[in-house]
């Protein structure tokens, strides 16, 4: 079978099983992908996967594949018998035994106790060529020719025959013909004993050695490859240049949106960096890095991960030692929204209103547009509505993308991307639809011209909120399908979270309910675990929601009581007057009409002092239906007519469809 194009792919992925037809034609695919058992795919349980145990070998299989190895070379039955209780069925270990007897000639008492004793065994029978899987190993698992070479210093035929007994062994394969040819160990655990046997100080010499001959003689990978010079370095000792070459690398991958090995890379610079004397450059250093690792750590990690939380509280404390440097803003920034997710919003807003006043002081226009980003932000999910909007366009109005584009890479998302993210739900509750969706779609649709997989994710994560919360349903499932495949392929797991959640809900509203419902249920288990607490109740609500269109009422409500409870201990009250409503919805199928009724007047009053005409609306449509049903009509109408009267825009919502078909049942639309 031939491929017109062929494509590794990671096995780790989500996507490793939605080979399109784009890609494989119309040919018939086996893909065999093997792993570890710690590992948990996601796409086991489809019809067209079998999952196979790979157990080790049992006795009679170790006896047998001691004998293909062995050969023409029988071995004794006691050796045989040796060698199968010692490999404990691990197959490398029965090949690389069995081959370290035959290599010896020893008999049973001699066979070396472990894997590692085994391999160590063979390269000390090649002590002639040892010193040149030395140096492969300290390049890396795979080598080249003309590297290896240049650090040997050894003649060219002596290293070409010392590589041809390497490969002749087994333990190192070879790809092409010198000074072209590429070379492998055969195993990880090959390198690691070759790598293992090299004194400290010739260790040390020999990566310092590599370093420098890939400067001198391949100086593009220094761009290409920074992470090869950071761990050689760090071999080598020389810490202040491994330092620099990690936090190059740590950018590199960050530049690509490989927020996970980013934050890795990131990570490795500090450790490295703590070896070093402190002083006032060391600290530079340090907030130099904490604010990129923080950065990163927002999406590869999570915005609420304690690991995101501690890297941006030491990168304050060094903002603060160092005199607050304006060019580190993105520290305050990461910290105020590291609050906000965990749903400590005072804390959130302090944090936004020292960013604000510094800013103002130094009028700083970057601070300004981070720190009306920050408070808008804080603001929308308290339920401040118009004091949110008036931030987060005061951003928009002060953003010029020729000197604040690069804010980016300081605070791991688009601030403008975010600005009009957040903006849209704002607009929403505010009562404007049609702006709240037109300035989402620009969200996303900048988000895209950027290629930019963090500020996109978080601009679909939000716009289905939106979407979801207007009614949007066919939109819903388009922006959701692009959400769950950019935060699944990018590995970010708080918005991947969300995209399970809301996948759920639009299955829901397709009237697949049990299978939305236990989509909603297994993404909220895995948002809870990033330790976000913002947007919580938003989806006890969709759970709800679903609750009640599988008539599953008194679920529903303790759904409810518990999403209000959280509303109570985190003052996280954008959603409360819908919470109240639901929860009346709920009473009234029921049959508790007064305490429906109440509910109804207590979301109608939370909206009123919001300001959240659409909260509003929806409010007095409820309770304005359960008085039509009691007869009550002339009410229907005062009570309606206002509300609806005061929209201008979003007439073909179902919100607003609905209470004109109220008002022109009683004879009463109004405006």
């Amino acid at each position: 079978m031939a491929f017109e194009d062929a494509h590794w792919i990671d096995p780790t992925s989500h996507e490793l099983l939605d080979l399109t037809v784009d890609r494989v034609r119309s040919l018939p695919v086996l893909l065999i992908v093997t792993f570890r058992p710690e590992f948990q795919p996601p796409w086991t349980g489809q019809p067209q996967v079998t999952v196979m145990a790979l157990n080790r070998l049992d006795r009679r299989e170790r006896t047998v594949l001691v004998g293909q190895i062995a050969g023409s070379n029988a071995l004794p039955d006691e050796v045989v018998a040796e060698i199968v209780e010692r490999t404990d069925g691990v197959p490398l270990f029965v090949e690389e035994l069995t081959k370290s007897v035959l290599e010896s000639g020893v008999q049973a008492r001699g066979i070396p106790a472990s894997l590692h004793d085994s391999l160590m065994a063979r390269l000390d029978r090649l002590r002639s060529v040892r010193q040149v899987a030395q140096i492969g190993a300290a390049i890396g698992r795979e080598f080249s020719y003309a590297l290896l070479r240049v650090i040997s210093r050894l003649p060219e035929n002596e290293l070409k025959a010392a590589l041809g007994r390497l490969v002749a062994s087994e333990l190192v394969f070879q790809r092409g013909t010198p000074p072209d040819a590429v070379y492998s160990f055969k195993h990880a655990l090959v390198q690691d004993a070759a790598h293992g046997s090299l004194l400290r100080n010739a260790r040390q010499q020999l990566h310092a050695q590599i370093a420098e001959a890939l400067e001198a003689h391949l100086p593009e990978m220094i761009d290409t490859q920074p992470e090869l010079f950071a761990q050689h370095y760090a071999e080598a000792g020389l810490v202040e240049k491994s330092v620099s070459y990690w936090g190059k690398a740590g950018q590199r991958s960050a530049a690509r949106s490989a927020m996970p090995e980013a934050a890795a890379q990131f990570q490795k610079a500090l450790d490295q960096l703590a070896l070093l004397p402190d002083g006032p450059d060391r600290q530079q250093q340090e907030l130099k890095l904490r604010s990129s690792h923080g950065a990163v750590l927002v999406t590869a990690r999570g915005l609420a991960a304690p690991e995101t939380g501690h890297a941006y509280a030491r990168a304050r404390d060094l903002w603060e030692q160092l005199g607050s440097p304006t060019e580190f803003l993105g520290v305050p920034y990461g910290q105020s929204t590291y609050h906000t997710l965990r749903g400590e919003f005072d804390r959130a807003q302090c944090l936004a209103q020292d960013l604000l006043r510094l800013s103002r002081q130094r009028n700083d226009s970057a601070g300004l547009v981070l720190g009306h980003l920050s408070f808008g932000r804080t603001l929308m999910f308290v339920g401040k509505f118009a004091a949110s909007r008036s931030h987060l366009k005061e951003g928009l109005a002060l953003y010029d993308p020729n000197f604040h584009s690069s804010l980016v890479q300081y605070v791991g998302f688009d601030p403008h991307v975010n600005l009009q993210t957040y903006l849209g739900p704002v607009l929403l509750c505010l009562g404007f639809p049609d702006q709240a969706l037109a300035m989402s779609s620009a969200a996303i649709a900048e988000a895209r011209r950027l290629a930019h997989p963090p500020s996109l994710a978080g601009s679909l994560s939000l716009g289905a909120v939106l979407l979801s919360l207007d009614g949007h349903n066919a939109i819903l499932r388009e922006w959701v399908d692009q959400l769950f495949a950019v935060a699944t392929e990018q590995g970010f797991p708080h918005l991947g979270a969300q995209g399970t959640i809301y996948r759920g809900w639009a299955m829901v509203r397709n009237g697949d309910v049990a299978a939305g419902m236990s989509l909603i249920r297994r993404g909220s288990s895995a948002f809870c675990a990033t330790e976000a607490q913002t947007l919580v109740p938003y989806h006890i609500v969709l759970l709800a929601g679903a609750c009640e269109i599988a008539g599953q009422a008194e679920e529903g409500l303790n759904l409810l009581d518990d999403a209000l409870k959280i509303v109570e201990r985190t003052g996280e009250r954008w959603l409360e007057s819908e919470l109240y409503r639901h929860k009346g919805q709920l009473l009234l199928r029921q049959g508790n009409f007064e305490a429906a009724e109440e509910l109804y007047h207590k979301a109608l009053s939370i909206a009123v002092e919001q300001e959240a005409k659409l909260w509003e609306l929806r409010a007095a449509a409820s309770l304005a239906q359960l008085r039509r049903d009691q007869g009550r009509t002339a009410e229907v109408r005062d009570l309606l007519a206002p509300i609806y009267g005061w929209f201008i825009e979003g007439f073909d919502t179902p919100d607003l469809k609905g209470a004109r078909a109220l008002l022109d049942e009683l004879g009463g639309a109004g405006a």
